[in-house]
């Protein structure tokens, strides 16, 4: 070796010597980062503790039912309230109030309903017509009788004053306003008794209603969302399932004919792309002289209904300005990376080679889904219980002068309390779900903790994938007769060497990327909290970390990839093993620039173009373009929700399918970097590369490689070689 040779390895690390019973992964190994282990062990107890403390506290019924004044639930099944599923308050002008929105939740009394009040009634003259107070007891609460007067019914709080015709939104009755005129009308006239003897204008609700609705209008969207996916998820399914079919289409197509598949899947992105612009420009163009089409999108502000901003022209605008400025960067990197690619395809052929040894790889992807699916399944609903864990807390509310207002009660013992003697016309309501016990003062940090170990374990799951195909991969690549010298099961029997030996270098290397992770959630937290803030200063420091976080994470991603795959071959502990792999990426850099990562690139295209199918299939179904799916497709309140869940799990499924060719051509590509350090293609010390392999990656600029008959022939003596010690033992 050239003196300035060892100079430039003693800068990042010593080459692999020739090690004549190096046979591939080594099976000879022991446990490694075993402290991380058990600390991730015991970290896996105490989220299943946090799981069972939340199931046992919490009470989803709190986000789907709306709660009246007693903290009962409406409309919940197997209760008295089962056919009353609405909420209605007797004085919504009350909502009013500022304290509204601090409490969410409204001063006056709420009571479940069995339909909204369709009509104007007072209680006065309701009280006079005995069919009339029959329907307006509907609206009381229980204990009202006819022998009972006015003024003991309004006193007791048992009535509302007034009956306004109102319409359900939300599991919530709010005054149907109109605008007739330029006037604000309620049920069609714009002005209405109080109850009290006064007429008041219909305007004097739409305070109370704006309040009571901005309270609930995130509930809104979020109850619209999840009606749209109970509505639509067998198509989601569907929609994923063709996802997962293509995916495997293409893999399989991959397998057999990778050249023609690449150029394939290049010109089909080009074209999918290319028709998203011809779309979107239609689009444009359709809406030209549309009333109302010509408002900008800052003009229009936040709308919950998202179809509304594709109603307008500048929004097809800016979707074609994207996929034109994303078409002009793939083909200007189709031209400029011309020669590399042609090399990343025969790159990708060596590795349909080895996948066609391992084909039980291709499936590994579910193993991986069904794992994910678990952990975001406990995550979401630990989630939920968490949220929901709190107790009712109830507030003394009042119309005149009180020292309890806005005190905690007990509505059990509240009519024979102190505050009730003190303050007569005070009411016990239900105001927010909350509680300052030991549990609620740590309900932060145990959300923080549920997140973290989501984090960690979908982490885990990932890493564990990647080194169980990098394993197997690895085992066809040191194998000196494929296949009859690799395992009868590679990839079980990578499975089984990564759970037995290396659980603790996989929850290590998940472990720091999680910490990673999670503190970009915090800064995006921050960034959330700091959003009205005037300090440039702070935003600019927030800026430069969340882009630092973002670069590190990438950065500890590839790391842990290529460190995971040292760990498959040698079995050494996670620290070692990452710092053998990244100098030897440093000992090759102009290989990985130039050939690894075209590869991803040409991967990524084939992640977009099953992307793009299956998201143009669902757009056009489930928006009703196709005349034909017309009365298929179900009606929907927004019907982008299945197109992104559609197109998200497209990318998702893909990612998962390509992730195989992805770890096969970086642990071929490692593999092929040691074998240049272990060997020189002697007779003594041969390669263990194909000849295909060789020419393809070989870069040396002292000497030609060796012809493709010379690397076969010499690949026919080892063969032959190995039969020979076969035949003696």
């Amino acid at each position: 070796m050239p003196e300035e040779d060892g100079q430039y390895y003693g800068k990042n690390g010593e080459p692999r010597k020739f090690d004549a019973n190096f046979k591939g992964p080594i099976q000879n190994r022991g446990c490694t980062d075993i402290v991380c282990c058990i600390f991730f062990i015991l970290a896996i107890l105490g989220y299943i503790a946090v799981g069972i403390l939340a199931w046992s506290k919490g009470d989803p019924r709190k986000v789907i039912y709306p709660t009246d004044s007693r903290g009962q639930f409406c409309g919940q099944a197997g209760t008295p309230l089962e056919n009353k599923p609405l909420l209605f308050y007797f004085n919504i002008m009350k909502c009013a109030s500022p304290m509204v929105l601090l409490e969410f939740q409204c001063p006056t009394t709420q009571i479940c309903v069995e339909k909204c009040p369709n009509k104007f009634m007072t209680l006065i003259k309701a009280h006079a017509k005995k069919d009339e107070l029959d329907y307006y007891k509907n609206f009381c609460m229980d204990g009202v009788t006819n022998a009972m007067g006015v003024p003991e019914i309004l006193s007791s709080g048992l009535c509302p004053a007034m009956l306004i015709p109102s319409q359900p939104f939300t599991r919530r009755c709010f005054p149907a306003l109109g605008q007739k005129g330029g006037v604000i009308t309620v049920g069609n006239i714009s002005q209405f008794e109080d109850g009290t003897g006064n007429i008041r204008d219909a305007k004097d609700l739409v305070a109370g209603v704006k309040n009571a609705t901005v309270v609930m209008e995130a509930r809104q969207v979020v109850m619209k969302i999840f009606e749209d996916f109970t509505q639509s998820w067998y198509w989601i399914l569907i929609g994923l399932v063709i996802a997962m079919l293509t995916s495997l289409l293409f893999i399989v197509l991959l397998r057999f004919l990778a050249g023609i598949m690449v150029w394939v899947m290049i010109a089909m992105v080009i074209l999918v792309i290319g028709y998203g612009i011809f779309h979107c420009y239609m689009e444009y163009a359709g809406l030209k002289g549309d009333p109302g089409a010509n408002v900008t999108i800052q003009q229009l502000g936040f709308q919950t209904d998202f179809s509304v901003y594709l109603q307008i022209r500048q929004t097809w605008l800016a979707f074609m300005i994207i996929l034109a400025i994303v078409e002009v960067i793939i083909i200007l990197l189709l031209i400029f990376l011309r020669k590399r690619i042609c090399i990343a395809i025969a790159l990708i052929k060596e590795a349909s080679r080895a996948i066609g040894h391992v084909m039980s790889s291709l499936f590994y992807p579910l193993f991986t889904f069904v794992l994910l699916a678990v952990v975001i399944a406990y995550w979401a609903v630990t989630a939920v219980f968490l949220s929901t864990s709190n107790e009712p807390i109830y507030k003394v509310f009042n119309d005149t002068v009180c020292d309890f207002s806005r005190q905690n009660c007990n509505p059990a013992n509240y009519t024979t309390s102190e505050m009730k003697r003190q303050c007569p016309d005070s009411k016990c309501l239900f105001a927010f779900y909350g509680g300052e016990t030991l549990y609620h003062k740590y309900l932060i940090g145990l959300q923080f903790y549920n997140v973290f170990l989501f984090f960690w374990c979908a982490n885990f799951v990932t890493a564990l994938g990647q080194m169980t195909l990098a394993g197997a991969f690895a085992s066809y690549y040191w194998a000196v007769v494929k296949p009859d010298d690799m395992p009868a099961f590679p990839l079980f029997s990578s499975l089984g060497r990564s759970l037995r030996y290396h659980t603790g270098s996989l929850a290590f290397g998940s472990l720091i990327l999680s910490i990673v992770q999670i503190i970009r959630v915090l800064l995006e937290y921050v960034d959330h909290k700091l959003k009205g803030a005037q300090n440039k200063f702070a935003k600019f420091l927030l800026c430069c970390l969340k882009c630092c976080f973002w670069c590190l994470e990438k950065f500890i991603k590839f790391l842990n990839r290529n460190a995971y795959i040292m760990v498959a071959i040698y079995g050494k502990n996670f620290c070692t093993s990452a710092r053998d792999a990244f100098f030897l990426l440093m000992r090759n850099m102009i290989r990985v620039a130039v050939l690894d990562k075209v590869t991803d690139f040409l991967l990524f295209l084939g992640k977009l173009l099953i992307v793009g199918l299956v998201g143009i299939f669902a757009f056009f179904f489930f928006s009703g373009r196709v005349k034909t799916f017309e009365n298929t497709a179900p009606h929907l309140n927004y019907y982008w929700v299945p197109i992104l869940t559609v197109a998200l799990g497209s990318y998702l499924i893909a990612h998962g399918f390509f992730s195989v060719y992805a770890m096969c051509v970086d642990t071929l590509f490692l593999c092929f970097c040691e074998d240049l350090e272990r060997n020189d293609g002697s007779a003594a010390r041969p390669y263990y590369m194909s000849s295909t392999l060789h020419e393809i990656l070989w870069k040396n600029k002292a000497e030609d490689p060796p012809s493709s008959s010379a690397l076969q022939h010499d690949d026919e003596d080892i063969q032959l070689k190995r039969q020979q010690e076969d035949d003696t033992a």
